[in-house]
């Protein structure tokens, strides 16, 4: 049975979901299943509180997912992406060995990541830097993305 809580963030609630001894699923969509029973995971909370505040830069949790060999492949890798940092699609295709033409399965697997944040596709960008593609929505990206220090917080509004 998955167990589930809810933490407060600056994006707004996230949904931590787990089988009881490791994290299954990361979301901003808090839906809850009625089969699912409040739980703790207090590690997880731990971790996200500090990687909010700036004073973590990755996660040390105990994750399973369950995706295509192609899915944990492509997912392997965004969870490789160091902090701070930012990849684009073509780039993170070519770092699998997959051939150009599966960009957009790539695209699509990264679409599909269970982890958001805790495996960061967050920093997976267009080919032109262009903030693309983001489950949490592309204003959440952005957000993490100056968290990280990758953008710069816009000090000014332009009229």
């Amino acid at each position: 049975m998955d167990i589930y809580t809810t933490i407060d963030s600056p994006l707004g609630e996230i949904l931590l979901v787990g089988d009881g001894s490791a994290l299954t699923r990361v979301s901003f969509d808090v839906d809850v299943r009625p089969e699912w029973r409040r739980g703790s995971f207090a590690e997880a909370e731990r971790q996200f509180s500090e990687y909010f505040a700036g004073e973590r830069t990755s996660f040390d949790l105990d994750v399973v997912t369950r995706g295509s060999a192609f899915q944990e492949r492509v997912w392997a890798e965004v969870a490789a992406l160091p902090y701070g940092t930012t990849t684009t699609y073509g780039a993170l295709t070519a770092r699998i060995g997959a051939s150009r033409d599966r960009i957009r399965a790539v695209g699509a697997a990264i679409g599909a990541n269970p982890l958001l944040i805790v495996r960061p596709c967050h920093r997976v960008v267009g080919v032109d830097g262009a903030l693309i593609g983001y489950a949490g929505g592309v204003e959440r990206k952005r957000s993490l993305l100056t968290l990280e220090g990758v953008l710069q917080q816009q000090l000014w509004s332009v009229s």
